[in-house]
Formats: structure tokens, C-alpha cells, sequence
């Protein structure tokens, strides 16, 4: 991961995620899952969750000296959601798969979340490769937010599961 300079955001900045930062971020990620929902299946043990497969980066945010948010930043890989992206004209090895993101509800409407996908972006453009995500459709904040930003609804579909269908997982991609 490239080291970035923290970016201060008044008494609040995004700096690159260590790995001392992944206990108090459990903590946060658990806040945000009984208040929001997120993530939809709260993982066996969420250290390992906030690093997904491939992961390239992932920042966190800080106020008042405490982590209030996350996001982190990989390559899209070879499975499902790679076949999604090639079937909507995409090539996944050109991509970046921004994920993980959230802000402790305390914390938001500060431009944190903004800040974040920005730094995700960074390293994504470095890397010369086109941000995308895909998102619950329950995640209305988040899906708020994405499209304030400009990125685009590629696709949807509905999860399916052995008790029937799950919810509805939308695909966008960065305007980038």
C-alpha cells in the first residue's frame, strides 16, 4: 500500500489503515451494523472481513483522536462480480472494487464518507484502474452518497438464497 500523508478535514483526517486500527474499526463496524444493517450478514469475525481478497489499500478516518470510519479498496478478482462487470462491458482487471465503507453514525455528515471514497480513488487511479462497488439496495445512505458523486448504476440483481430471494445488490461504477 502507498503511504499517503493524513488528510486533516478540520479536527478530523483520513490516513492509511494500519493494522493496529482493526480492532477499534470491529468495534465501529458493529455500531453501524445494529444502527444501519451493514453489513446485511454480520461476518464470523469481522478483522478478517475489513481486509477482502486482493485488497490494494484502505484508509480510515480519525476524530477527536478516535476511528470513526473505513474503506477499503481491491481488485474485482474472477468471480461472480467479475462476471457481472464483463457481461456489462467492463474488463475486471481493469477495475478497482471499492468496499467496506462506513462511518459510525456519531460521526456523519462531516464530508468523512466523501473523504474516504476519495482515498480510495487515489490509489485506484494511480494504479490506473476504474473504481467500481456494489451496494445492498437497503444501504440508502450509501447509495445516496455514490450517486451525489455521479457514479453510475450498471446492474442489479437479486441475491438468491437457500431460504429464497435476498435482497437486491446494485453494481456501479465511478464516473472517473
Amino acid at each position: 500500500m502507498i503511504l499517503e500523508r493524513p488528510r486533516s478535514i478540520g479536527c478530523m483526517a483520513v490516513r492509511p489503515r494500519e493494522d493496529g486500527d482493526l480492532g477499534a474499526l470491529a468495534a465501529v463496524l458493529e455500531t453501524v451494523h445494529r444502527e444501519d444493517g451493514y453489513p446485511a450478514y454480520w461476518p464470523a469475525d469481522p478483522v478478517p472481513w475489513l481486509s477482502p481478497r486482493g485488497l490494494f489499500g484502505a484508509w480510515v478516518a480519525e476524530a477527536g483522536g478516535r476511528l470513526v470510519g473505513h474503506v477499503a479498496m481491491a481488485a474485482v478478482g474472477d468471480g461472480h462480480a467479475a462476471e457481472v462487470w464483463r457481461t456489462a462491458g467492463f474488463a475486471p482487471d481493469a477495475l478497482a472494487s471499492l468496499s467496506r465503507l462506513f462511518v459510525a453514525p456519531a460521526a456523519r455528515g462531516a464530508g468523512l464518507g466523501d473523504e474516504l471514497v476519495d482515498a480510495a480513488c487515489r490509489e485506484a487511479d494511480r494504479r490506473g484502474l476504474h473504481p467500481v462497488l456494489d451496494v445492498v439496495e437497503t444501504n440508502r445512505a450509501a447509495i445516496a452518497l455514490y450517486e451525489r458523486r455521479g457514479w453510475e448504476r450498471i446492474a442489479a440483481e437479486t441475491w438468491r438464497e437457500a431460504r429464497g430471494a435476498g435482497p437486491t445488490l446494485y453494481y456501479y461504477a465511478s464516473p472517473r
